[in-house]
């Protein structure tokens, strides 16, 4: 097992965990995935997307601007520390294929997504595309930051749960 390279605070007042200077929450992973899924089937796939979005490629952004402040990172490396720490914190692990910010493009490959499991290895569907979105907005931040802002899109063009060895994801311009 490897230990993780992240420190933990805990607010002895609050019980509340911090980690880079961010108020963090612990819950089982199959907790997560229960309610994940079970509201993705009460709104249908495309509308809990719809949903979701937003809020993740906002989320991404705003980690992101906060990280680069803290550690003092630009370009790339920020990014870079943004596949890190999710990898890190048990979303999978985030490898980045392919990254141009000036023409507002990636690929990213996640091994071990923390949304394909034993139970659902099979779905034959993509079940990890709430990932896009936080890359989205990850590179919308990068982009913005070396003087070219654009809105960005991102999409999960295969996903570990369709039988393929890994989930891949695609970041270019929104149209």
């Amino acid at each position: 097992m490897v230990k993780p390279e992240i420190e933990i605070d805990v607010d002895p007042r609050t019980g509340r965990w911090l980690v880079d200077a961010m108020p963090m929450i612990l819950v089982p992973q199959h907790f997560y995935n229960n309610n994940h899924f079970a509201i993705e089937e009460a709104m249908g796939t495309e509308p809990f997307d719809r949903a979701l979005a937003p809020a993740g490629r906002l989320s991404a952004y705003v980690w992101c601007k906060k990280q680069a402040d803290i550690y003092h990172l630009s370009g790339t490396d920020v990014f870079a520390h943004y596949m890190k720490r999710l990898s890190q914190r048990g979303w999978g692990f985030f490898s980045i294929e392919a990254i141009d910010p000036t023409a507002g493009t990636a690929s990213v490959r996640l091994d071990h997504s923390s949304f394909v499991t034993d139970e659902t290895r099979g779905a034959g569907r993509k079940l990890c595309f709430m990932f896009a979105p936080w890359l989205a907005g990850a590179l919308e931040y990068v982009c913005e930051e070396a003087g070219t802002p654009r809105s960005l899109a991102a999409y999960e063009v295969q996903c570990a749960a369709e039988g393929h060895n890994c989930c891949r994801f695609e970041v270019e311009p929104a149209t």
